[in-house]
C-alpha cells in the first residue's frame, strides 16, 4: 500500500515537473502619450485619429506590450535589450521588427505561442469598431488563428491618463517538442531477485 502511494507521489511530482516546462506565462505593460501630427498604429493596424502615440518608433503601444510579454515568457529580457530608444536607427521603426525578434526568441528556446490576451486604456478613439481588424493583424503577426487573440478595451475612468494609452498583455506559451517521459525504473528488490536468480544459474 505505501509503495502505491509512492508511486502515485511520484507520478505527481513528475507531472507538475512536465506542465512546467510545457506551459510558459508572459505579462507585458506599455503606455504612449497621445502627440498631433503623428498617425495612430495599434496592434500593427493605422486607426482614424486626430493624434497618434509619440515613441521613439511608430509608438504601437499593444504591439510594444506583447513584445515584452513574448521576451519575458522565456527569460529573454526586454524590448529596449534588443532596440533601445536611445539608437537613432528605431526612430519610426515599424514595432512588427521588435514583435518579430520577440518570436524569434521564444522559436529558440523551444515554444510557440498559445493565446494572448489583451486590456487597452484609453479615453479615445473607440476601439470596438476596429477590435476585430486588430485581432485579425495580431493573430497573422503571432501565426495563431484570431481566436487565440483577446482585444479588450476600457476607458481610463479615474486614472487622469486621458492623453494616454495604455495596453496590458498576457501570453501562455507551449513547449513545440514535448518532454519524454522517464522509462519506468526497475526497483531495487526486482534487481535483487534478478541478480539472485542469475546466481543460481
Amino acid at each position: 500500500m505505501q509503495e502505491d502511494l509512492f508511486d502515485v507521489f511520484q507520478i505527481s511530482v513528475v507531472s507538475a515537473n512536465q506542465w512546467y516546462e510545457i506551459m510558459r506565462i508572459g505579462y507585458g505593460w506599455d503606455s504612449h502619450e497621445f502627440q498631433t501630427g503623428v498617425p495612430l498604429k495599434i496592434g500593427g493596424v493605422e486607426l482614424p485619429h486626430h493624434k497618434g502615440l509619440a515613441g521613439h518608433s511608430d509608438g504601437d503601444v499593444l504591439l510594444h506590450a506583447i513584445t515584452d510579454a513574448l521576451l519575458g515568457a522565456v527569460a529573454a529580457g526586454d524590448i529596449g535589450s534588443y532596440f533601445p530608444p536611445t539608437d537613432p536607427k528605431w526612430k519610426g521603426a515599424n514595432s512588427v521588427i521588435f514583435l518579430e525578434e520577440a518570436l524569434k526568441q521564444v522559436r529558440l528556446a523551444g515554444y510557440k505561442v498559445s493565446n494572448v490576451d489583451s486590456t487597452l486604456i484609453l479615453a479615445e478613439p473607440k476601439i470596438v469598431p476596429h477590435a476585430k481588424k486588430i485581432q485579425a493583424r495580431v493573430a497573422e503577426l503571432l501565426g495563431i488563428k484570431p481566436n487565440q487573440v483577446g482585444i479588450k478595451a476600457k476607458t481610463p475612468e479615474g486614472m487622469g491618463t486621458d492623453n494616454a494609452a495604455i495596453a496590458h498583455v498576457a501570453v501562455l506559451l507551449e513547449q513545440v517538442a514535448k518532454p519524454a517521459v522517464p522509462s519506468k525504473k526497475v526497483s531495487d528488490t526486482k534487481k535483487s531477485k534478478t541478480l539472485k536468480h542469475r546466481g543460481r544459474e
